[in-house]
């Protein structure tokens, strides 16, 4: 899922201190269950803003609403109500969302509350680590479905590097090294022959360093 972090509440106060009137949207999908853009955290962060110590001049005022996902414009279509004196929207959505909505509303301003920061997984409870940067190339099938794209501090394809000790990286001792990792769950697999394979160099444009990647579903755009 993606993780968001709260951006600094003086950041958020001074993004929207122009504002008479703003709609604080919390998304109830993967920022909820991190518990950094759901519900509870839009209220909470409305009643903080609230606070003139915040602002030079009159806080804004804030109305809350949340909608079960941001970056889907058919559900933000069928449920977003805006007020006609709303002037702006704090999004509390990954930053997908909030150009989602963005596009949806225009010109209406619509300012981010969180850091967008990784796709990661809960390997235990309040605790998210990072496992995946959508390089557009899966390598889990042949690594042990451990990503050494984005689990290795220098994302090496062919093993680990001279700094790796006891099983640990040295960029940081107390960091698994993922190629530590891959080569003893291989080995408990039995399929250690899947190393002797060499990767060549990855090709990034899957990764989208040839502009914004596109998805279809299947049918769609297509004559049936």
């Amino acid at each position: 899922m993606i993780v968001g972090d709260p951006k600094p509440i003086e950041e958020i106060a001074d993004s929207i201190a122009g504002y008479r009137k703003v709609l604080v949207l919390g998304c109830g999908s993967c920022v909820t269950v991190c518990r950094s853009g759901g519900d509870a955290e839009a209220h909470d962060l409305a009643r903080q803003l609230a606070h003139p110590r915040y602002f030079h001049n009159t806080p804004p005022q804030f109305q809350v609403e949340t909608l079960e996902r941001q970056c889907e414009r058919d559900l933000l279509e069928a449920f977003l109500n805006i007020p006609d004196d709303m002037e702006a929207i704090l999004s509390m959505a990954c930053g997908v969302g909030v150009q989602v909505v963005s596009d949806m509303v225009d010109p209406m301003p619509v300012v981010p509350a969180l850091n967008t920061t990784f796709m990661g997984g809960a390997d235990e409870p309040g605790v998210w680590r990072e496992k995946c940067r959508g390089c557009g190339q899966c390598l889990l099938a042949y690594t042990g479905s451990i990503c050494p794209i984005t689990r290795c501090a220098k994302s090496l394809l062919n093993g680990p590097c001279g700094g790796t000790g006891n099983g640990n990286c040295e960029v940081d001792p107390y960091m698994p090294c993922a190629w530590a990792m891959i080569y003893y769950r291989l080995k408990r697999q039995g399929n250690l022959d899947l190393l002797k394979t060499i990767r060549t160099s990855c090709d990034w444009r899957a990764a989208g360093s040839e502009g914004p990647r596109v998805r279809k579903r299947p049918g769609i755009g297509t004559q049936t």
